[in-house]
C-alpha cells in the first residue's frame, strides 16, 4: 500500500501552472464559504495551509485578513508568492507544521486532507497552530461526489483503462467516510470542539478544452493516470471524453459540471 501523501508530493511535482490554468477554478468555489466559516477579516492571523496557487490566500488578503500561507509543493509557493505579494508564503507540509502552537487566530485547508496520508493527525496539527478559541475550516471532496467530476474518470474507464488502483487507498485506521458526519466525527477525533459539517453544490461552468487540459497536462491524481498513458490510449481518452462532454455541454457550447463539496468547521 504506497504512502498517500508521498504520492500525492509526487504527482503534484512540476504541476503548478498547469494546476492553476485548468483546476484551481473548481476549487475556489468553496472559497467565500471557507473564509466566512472562519471570520476571515480585518486584523486577523490566518494560516491558509496547502495553498496551491493561492486563491484562498488571495480572499484573506482582499477581506484584511493577516495571511501566512503554505503549501508542500516548491512551484505552489513560487506562484502563490508572486501573485499574493502581501502574504508570507513558504514550503510546509501536514502532518507537521513549523509554527508554533497558537500562532493563528484561524487556519483553514482547502481540499487538502484529500491528499494528506494521515487525516485525523492533519486535522489536529492545524489545531495545535490556532490559538484558544480560534477557528478551523477544511472542505473535502463529498462521496458520492458530482456527475461532473466523475466525468475524466468515466472517459478512462470507457477507454478500457482501469483507474480504481492508480491512487494510493489509506489504511482503514486513517481513512474516513467523506459524508457530513464522517467529517464531522474525524474532526472531533482530532480534537476539533463543536464541529459542523455541510455539503455545497455547484456547476462549474468551463469550456471542455480547458477541463480536459488539466488532465492532459498530468494535474492530480487522474491527470497522473491520463498523461501516464501510450499516447494512442490517450487519444481513446480523449475521444470518449469528447463524447461524454456532450452531456453537460449548454448552450453557450460550454460545460456545467455538478461538483459537490464538504465544508466542516469548528472551535479550537
Amino acid at each position: 500500500m504506497g504512502d498517500l501523501g508521498e504520492s500525492a508530493r509526487s504527482v503534484w511535482s512540476g504541476r503548478a501552472v498547469a494546476y492553476a490554468e485548468s483546476f484551481a477554478a473548481v476549487c475556489a468555489y468553496p472559497i467565500g464559504d471557507l473564509l466566512d466559516a472562519v471570520g476571515a477579516g480585518s486584523g486577523v492571523h490566518l494560516l491558509d495551509v496547502g495553498t496551491g496557487s493561492g486563491n484562498v490566500a488571495a480572499e484573506a488578503c482582499a477581506r484584511g485578513a493577516r495571511v501566512t500561507a503554505v503549501d508542500a509543493d516548491p512551484g505552489m509557493v513560487e506562484l502563490t508568492a508572486k501573485a499574493v505579494p502581501s502574504a508570507e508564503v513558504g514550503v510546509a507540509e501536514l502532518p507537521v507544521l513549523p509554527f508554533a502552537d497558537d500562532a493563528f487566530d484561524v487556519v483553514t485547508a482547502n481540499f487538502v486532507l484529500d491528499h494528506v496520508g494521515r487525516p485525523r493527525r492533519s486535522l489536529a496539527e492545524l489545531g495545535r497552530v490556532a490559538r484558544p478559541g480560534g477557528r478551523i475550516a477544511v472542505t473535502v471532496w463529498a462521496v458520492p461526489g458530482g456527475a461532473g467530476r466523475a466525468l475524466l474518470g468515466r472517459a478512462i474507464e470507457a477507454a478500457g483503462v482501469r483507474h480504481d488502483g492508480h491512487r494510493p487507498v489509506l489504511a482503514s485506521e486513517d481513512d474516513f467516510p467523506r459524508t457530513e458526519q464522517g467529517l464531522v466525527d474525524l474532526m472531533r477525533a482530532a480534537g476539533i470542539s463543536d464541529p459542523s459539517c455541510r455539503t455545497i453544490t455547484w456547476n462549474h461552468h468551463v469550456s471542455a478544452q480547458e477541463w480536459w487540459h488539466g488532465a492532459a497536462s498530468g494535474v492530480g491524481f487522474i491527470g497522473h493516470l491520463v498523461a501516464t498513458q501510450t499516447p494512442e490510449t490517450r487519444a481513446e481518452i480523449k475521444r470518449h471524453f469528447d463524447l461524454l462532454s456532450a452531456e453537460f455541454t449548454g448552450s453557450d457550447g460550454r460545460l456545467a459540471l455538478p461538483h459537490r463539496a464538504l465544508l466542516g468547521m469548528g472551535n479550537v
